[in-house]
């Protein structure tokens, strides 16, 4: 069989999404492709460039595919143009919602347009989320098959061992404001230990910085599922975590993790600041979360699902 993916990069969140099931498709017979295409590297021109440049390279390409998979929102638009017997989109949030939260109500409602065209052009809908998928079908009565993101266990064989940090606190992801870091930083001299920021370091990198720590704070104000829950969960890191997106989804509270209110420093400093001087819970959230990961999240668990999605979906 053979897919093409289309990211406006292979690393990180969404994109490493992508480069993981790419790799693990490819270990068992499938053809994939990554459509690589260089975009403007200014914030607010960042996806309208792929767009456009994406597409433009869709339309040229004499290739044909048996799937097209675009990652989100600004991949759709080269999506569309693929010669692919069957096109599949993923989302990873309400579109329409995170720019409007990001940038005003009028680009919003423009988002909102563009959105409700594009999610037409797929033959399949996908999330990693159910509280995406229940959005979806309440803002525009569509289907999304729901699809955890896998953890690639195997990775951690890279991670070598390392003492832990008495107290150290773990941020792991963008500089940016929907997750929250200024939240957190406003809050920092006040927190019973130290805080490390890993927002621009390799994988290896944050992880071993993850592993070293007490636990991981997510003070995100809009949320997905992000990967690092389950890296933490793998780690036997506990979590303290905002009550937002498809946090919720994979995190228990006060049985593999904390939840917290949103955009709310006091919560969020309280919460932290009892978690770490009370090992019984977090060890018990830890045992948990590792328990969760390995029982549904796992490679082993979820590989066959997707090799049954892209099968039933080019037979269809």
């Amino acid at each position: 069989m053979k897919i093409l993916f289309i990211a406006p990069r292979y690393s990180g969140g969404i994109g490493g999404h992508a480069y993981r099931v790419a790799e693990k498709l490819r270990e068992h017979g499938f053809d994939v492709r990554l459509l690589h295409v260089p975009h403007i590297p200014i914030k607010k021109l960042k996806n309208p460039s792929f767009a456009i440049l994406s597409s433009i390279k869709a339309l040229v390409s004499t290739e044909k595919y048996d799937v097209v998979h675009a990652f989100n929102i600004p991949s759709a638009f080269a999506m569309r143009y693929v010669k692919a017997k069957k096109k599949v989109l993923s989302v990873h949030g309400v579109y329409s919602e995170q720019v409007k939260a990001l940038h005003s109500n009028s680009i919003g409602s423009m988002a909102y347009i563009a959105e409700s065209r594009v999610l037409k052009w797929a033959d399949r809908l996908t999330t990693d989320s159910k509280i995406v998928q229940k959005a979806y079908k309440e803002k525009l009565g569509l289907d999304f098959e729901f699809m955890y993101a896998p953890l690639d266990t195997s990775k951690f064989d890279e991670i070598p061992s390392i003492s832990k940090v008495e107290g150290q606190v773990a941020y792991i992801g963008r500089d940016s404001y929907e997750k929250g870091i200024d939240i957190l930083r406003k809050i920092e001299s006040k927190i019973n230990g130290k805080v490390v920021y890993c927002t621009n370091v390799s994988w290896k990198e944050a992880m071993i910085a993850l592993k070293a720590s007490s636990l991981l704070v997510i003070p995100s104000r809009m949320e997905s599922i992000p990967q690092v829950i389950k890296e933490a969960f793998y780690l036997k890191i506990p979590i303290v975590a905002t009550n937002v997106g498809g946090m919720p989804e994979l995190i228990q509270d006060n049985v593999n993790g904390l939840l917290v209110t949103p955009e709310n420093p006091e919560h969020l400093l309280e919460t932290i600041n009892k978690l770490l001087v009370d090992k019984e819970s977090m060890k018990r959230f830890s045992e948990a979360g590792y328990d969760f990961v390995i029982k549904n999240l796992t490679w082993e668990v979820l590989l066959p699902k997707y090799i049954k999605f892209y099968e039933d979906l080019v037979n269809s």
